[in-house]
């Protein structure tokens, strides 16, 4: 899979990085806008924007925990900053872009007023099978199948993008990403190394909803034209 920041990735793939809690997962290829208001996340902007613009997305959600921050072990997703506006009152909108994964092996206390860890990058397990290659073909078509449905529930208004087909890794995230999908879900999703699994587990989730998906994108679409089609749906 393509990686956004090959240039700052030690040969070990052990680095310090900023930790930067959120309650939500950060997917590989997925961009995501923050904004940056706290002091200490200021400093850390800052920071991150002299040196080599990454820090780490952690899922932490603090109701009913003990613990003020991600547990050791955690995994996460590299954020690469892409853009930076600066508001008068020094805030700022940012926009960043997941890149490797991570497992949170330490903390580096006392050094900045944000978290501070050392993580151990890690990527899925090289598999070069056909049965591989079949699986993300299936899969993609079952994903253009629902953008299309999608597409045709919002009154295809404009033209429908055009999806590309990537690699399987970096397109079993990108699919990933396409969902309004639960924490619990895309956490078990950047936990795999198995692209194969990831893939299989979509494939699974997505051939359960394509067929509800475009019915009542059929539907939606006859009752737009009060009813009147060629098409003949059994209600």
């Amino acid at each position: 899979m393509a990686n956004e920041i090959d240039d700052i990735q030690p040969e070990s793939g052990i680095m310090t990085l900023p930790i930067f809690p959120l309650p939500l997962v950060l997917l590989p290829g997925e961009l995501l806008p923050l904004h940056i208001f706290e002091d200490r996340y200021r400093k850390m902007l800052t920071d991150i924007e002299a040196g080599d613009k990454a820090f780490g997305i952690i899922l932490f959600e603090a109701e009913g925990e003990f613990a003020d921050r991600p547990l050791t072990g955690s995994t996460g997703t590299v954020a690469v900053l892409r853009e930076s506006e600066t508001l008068a009152d020094g805030r700022s909108n940012i926009l960043t872009l997941g890149s490797s994964r991570f497992r949170l092996l330490d903390y580096i206390d006392g050094i900045e007023p944000y978290h501070v860890g050392e993580v151990e990058l890690f990527d899925d397990e090289a598999d070069d099978s056909p049965e591989l290659t079949k699986l993300a073909d299936e899969t993609f078509e079952l994903f253009k199948r629902i953008a299309k449905a999608a597409f045709k529930m919002g009154g295809s208004r404009g033209s429908l993008p055009e999806l590309e087909r990537t690699d399987p890794e970096a397109l079993s995230f990108l699919i990933t990403a396409g969902f309004n999908f639960e924490n619990e879900l895309k956490m078990r999703m950047i936990e795999m190394t198995s692209t194969f699994d990831r893939l299989k587990k979509l494939e699974d989730v997505l051939t359960q909803a394509v067929g509800q998906i475009e019915e009542s994108a059929d539907i939606q679409t006859v009752a737009r034209t009060n009813g009147h089609s060629k098409k003949k749906l059994d209600l």
